[in-house]
């Protein structure tokens, strides 16, 4: 399924707001992108139509957790979206919002993932990506009907650690990790933080510090490994546990 990119009624507004009266509108903001695992898998078997209505079930879900911590919808398109954080505002990061929705997505899919796959032998699950930082948002293409686009390294980086992390896992860059606001949130006999070893993103000249946040339990996919998210060697990475698919 194609289909246009999908702005909250706030969410571009919101930069616009903040933005230079000049130039192109800019804000920092922290970003959350997830990607639905097992998508291909489903648009080869069901019809289109059906397609469409699994996709609402999880863009509801997706936007539902992403609206209740205060975020704003970004993007939706296809197996992919975004979201921001804090847009604009430069004293709160919303860090901790932006986990707290990341978990709580992974969380709400659990039921979604159990009846997909009960009704058609697919297995599936969403990995997200936290970054922070600038970006850009700009009108491009047709003078009548533009289409927006969000643009920077901020954006590609969330995308490309969405794209990297497994089934069931939320991954954030060091911008997000080493940020006061998370090294003061209490986590009273929780798991921490794992950092993984340094990982070269596709796309990207220098490795990156990459860490995989604690959330309720890293999912496996059945068949082979996604293209774009090499099995990674990483020992003792279980910092929510895991799960057999299917």
């Amino acid at each position: 399924m194609l289909r246009p990119p999908t702005f909250s009624p706030l969410g571009v507004p919101l930069i616009q707001a903040v933005a230079p009266a000049a130039g192109v509108p800019t804000t920092f903001a922290t970003v959350l992108c997830a990607n639905l695992h097992g998508y291909d898998a489903l648009a080869e078997v069901l019809p289109p139509a059906q397609v469409v209505a699994l996709l609402e079930e999880y863009f509801s879900l997706l936007t539902d957790a992403v609206l209740e911590f205060g975020g704003q919808i970004i993007h939706l398109a296809e197996a992919d979206s975004m979201a921001g954080f804090g847009l604009g505002d430069c004293r709160h990061t919303q860090i901790l919002e932006a986990l707290s929705a990341a978990r709580s997505i992974q969380r709400r899919f659990a039921r979604i993932r159990h009846a997909w796959q009960a009704r058609f032998s697919i297995d599936t699950g969403i990995g997200i990506g936290i970054h922070r930082g600038e970006f850009a948002i700009c009108a491009l293409g047709s003078p009548t009907e533009p289409t927006l686009l969000v643009v920077g390294d901020t954006v590609n980086l969330a995308g490309a650690l969405c794209r990297r992390a497994r089934a069931g896992e939320v991954l954030v860059s060091n911008a997000v990790h080493g940020t006061h606001e998370l090294a003061a949130a209490p986590r009273p006999g929780g798991p921490d933080f794992l950092c993984l070893p340094r990982i070269q993103l596709r796309g990207r000249s220098v490795p990156l510090d990459v860490w995989c946040a604690p959330v309720p339990a890293r999912l496996r996919m059945a068949g082979a490994a996604r293209s774009d998210a090499p099995d990674r060697t990483d020992a003792g990475r279980e910092p929510g546990g895991e799960v057999a698919g299917g």
